[in-house]
């Protein structure tokens, strides 16, 4: 086989699932607020207003623990007063998981359609009674989304927050603009940063969520239904970053579609995926126990696509870590996948947080520097539109220095065995050897087996 790898027996090792869930203290709460000030004050705004919504929650649950799970909310932060929550009807008894410090105000507006509204005033009341307005004029709304030139003639005004909402704050006199790059925004954002127990909860999730990978990889059959199929996946009551996924035959091509009653074939093309906060596993390849099995026209799957695809992961792996930038990792990609054939068309790597993508450091030229507390997901994925279907290797790694592995072992052991492990398993199964300041979270980092109905055949680096 070509590119340096090949197909063979592969052994996963067992690891004992951690059952104690690791949580972030309420004090790094106080400390992430502070920090959201200090970098709004230092960007010259006012005010900072945080928005949330069921799909893009992860800047509110990152300073405060509580993200909407029917509403919308607001976090208003004003210099000199305590922050502010707006939430609604349903979120009122959830917001009890907010810190100390932190006021929650009903905003009955934020409720579901039709819900009672009499007891919370106008939102530019509220607004205003909030400090916002006045001398407090230019504020920044973080969202989900920021912009950048060629999208928008002036990007720093456009928001992705309702407009409802922005069109009150104008009315208020206040000079809105996007603050969402104070999160995400490569090179700065606060939440892309994590530390020791925010890296913990991660790993927490991906071992969970990478044992149901193992479980669906080895235990799926012809004759199943996608829905049948999508049960091995035997999840744990979790929150989902995306709709978890699994896809066969014509609706492989789908991508982001959910399971259905579809029937299982022998040869079928197949994706899968599932994503905890913190975390993102999926794989992708032919339900087939041999060549024998694959579609007429793309027989040679394994040398013509996999092959590559994996010398590429497997070079990924081994390039990231600290002071690496997201251009180096864009090369890799490059040199092994710019065939127009493999159809990589998203950056190949980016951040993972509490959402599966919150911004990516991975583009052409990039000169942002990863460090040390970063989470990163290797998310390279061709999208061939042929007979060959795609390959999928997708997992995430914690980059730590010296202290931070430290930190980790001493406060986390089991975690940090697991990651012992999985290094080991790199390293001898697959021959990845990865930085000491790479992290494999996943109990699947590296492994991509093609052939679903083969399980225990694996990509492996020759000789």
């Amino acid at each position: 086989m070509t590119h340096g790898v090949e197909l063979g027996p592969v052994e996963l090792p067992d690891y004992d699932l951690p059952a104690e869930q690791p949580s972030v203290p309420t004090t790094a709460y106080g400390e992430r607020l502070a920090k959201a000030a200090a970098a709004a004050d230092a960007a010259g705004l006012d005010a900072l207003v945080v928005y949330a919504d069921r799909e893009h929650f992860a800047n509110l649950s990152y300073l405060t623990g509580y993200d909407p799970r029917f509403e919308e909310s607001l976090l208003i932060m004003v210099p000199g007063r305590a922050p502010v929550l707006l939430v609604g009807n349903e979120g009122e008894a959830y917001a009890k998981v907010v810190p100390d410090g932190v006021e929650v105000v009903l905003y009955q507006s934020f409720s579901l359609v039709n819900q009672d509204r009499s007891a919370s005033p106008r939102l530019d009341v509220v607004l205003r009674k909030a400090g916002l307005g006045g001398d407090v004029r230019h504020t920044g709304v973080a969202g989900w989304k920021f912009f950048g030139p060629g999208e928008a003639d002036r990007p720093q005004e456009w928001s992705d927050a309702p407009a409802f909402i922005v069109d009150t704050l104008r009315a208020l006199g206040c000079d809105v603009v996007n603050a969402t790059g104070l999160f995400t925004e490569p090179g700065r954002g606060l939440r892309l940063v994590s530390d020791a127990d925010q890296i913990a909860c991660f790993e927490f999730a991906a071992t969970h969520g990478s044992e149901s990978m193992r479980r669906l990889l080895h235990g799926v059959e012809p004759g199943m239904t996608e829905l049948s199929a999508f049960s091995l996946y035997q999840t744990i009551g979790l929150p989902y970053s995306y709709h978890p996924v699994l896809l066969s035959g014509e609706r492989a091509a789908l991508g982001l579609a959910s399971a259905s009653g579809r029937v299982l074939r022998r040869g079928d093309p197949i994706v899968a995926s599932l994503g905890y906060w913190g975390s993102n596993i999926a794989r992708g390849g032919f339900l087939a126990a041999t060549a024998d099995d694959l579609p007429a026209a793309a027989r040679d799957y394994v040398d013509r696509l996999v092959a590559p695809y994996f010398a590429c992961a497997a070079e990924w792996y081994e390039t990231i870590g600290v002071g690496v930038t997201g251009g180096e990792l864009f090369e890799v990609a490059r040199r092994h996948l710019s065939d127009p054939f493999f159809g990589v068309h998203l950056n190949p790597g980016h951040f993972i947080h509490l959402d599966e993508w919150p911004s990516s450091p991975v583009s052409a030229g990039s000169g942002v520097v990863l460090r040390s507390g970063m989470t990163l997901q290797l998310d390279i994925i061709p999208a061939t539109g042929t007979a060959y279907h795609t390959s999928n290797i997708e997992d995430g790694v914690a980059l730590a220095d010296d202290a931070l592995r430290t930190e980790l072992a001493e406060r986390y052991p089991g975690l940090w065995q697991r990651v012992e492990t999985r290094r080991q398993f790199m390293a001898g199964a697959l021959g990845i050897r990865l930085r000491p300041e790479v992290l494999p979270l996943s109990n699947l980092a590296g492994y991509l087996p093609p052939l679903w109905l083969s399980p225990h055949l694996a990509m492996r680096r020759a000789g």
